[in-house]
């Protein structure tokens, strides 16, 4: 045996060796101590104006908007992807324009007009995207299907991108994913509503 390998095995020995009373130690420590009343944050009342309605809600100011909608509101159809901003499953729009809901703070929406895929039909009258999703089978498992439609939607709405190209529309919903590749139905759906 080298000297080496020696001095490897013997610190693997004596970490091994120490591993189980952290281990066995840790969640004890952890339990028994009480969590701070400084470190707990205080609950603000906010109020959210949602797809025309008024909600009060009183929330740990940390509380993300997606969070909100789901937990407290349960306005499930945004969806929770990343929790990065980097999928668009979660998009809504703050007075029209598109929004990664997982990185806005529910407190920083007040005042705001904020619309939810929920929001979008009026009555059993889908909006003219939704129904173009459906007509091109924009979807595949769906999931990420109201953050498209939102951003599709937002998308239109901008007098800059209103007549886009397909390149543009492309470029445009990049921050869209969709892990079912149905990016070119997505494409003619969104051509088709902008055309009506």
């Amino acid at each position: 045996m080298s000297r080496r390998t020696f001095v490897l095995a013997t610190l693997a020995a004596a970490a091994l060796l120490a591993l189980p009373s952290v281990v066995t130690a840790a969640p004890a420590d952890i339990s028994a101590r009480p969590i701070p009343t400084e470190n707990r944050a205080a609950m603000l009342p906010i109020e959210l104006n949602i797809n025309g309605e008024k909600h009060r809600l009183e929330l740990d100011p940390r509380t993300a908007l997606l969070d909100a909608l789901r937990g407290n509101l349960h306005l499930t159809g945004t969806k929770k992807g990343c929790d990065h901003g980097q999928c668009g499953a979660c998009t809504v729009h703050l007075d029209g324009h598109s929004a990664l809901s997982c990185l806005t703070l529910a407190v920083m929406a007040q005042g705001k007009a904020i619309t939810t895929i929920e929001g979008l039909a009026k009555g059993d009258t889908l909006h003219p995207m939704q129904a173009a999703f459906i007509k091109h089978d924009a979807f595949q498992c769906g999931y990420c299907t109201p953050g498209q439609i939102m951003s599709a939607t937002a998308l239109l709405a901008d007098p800059h991108t209103r007549h886009g190209s397909a390149v543009e529309i492309r470029e445009a919903m990049s921050g869209n994913l969709c892990r079912c590749a149905a990016y070119p139905n997505i494409i003619a759906a969104i051509e088709e509503a902008q055309r009506a």
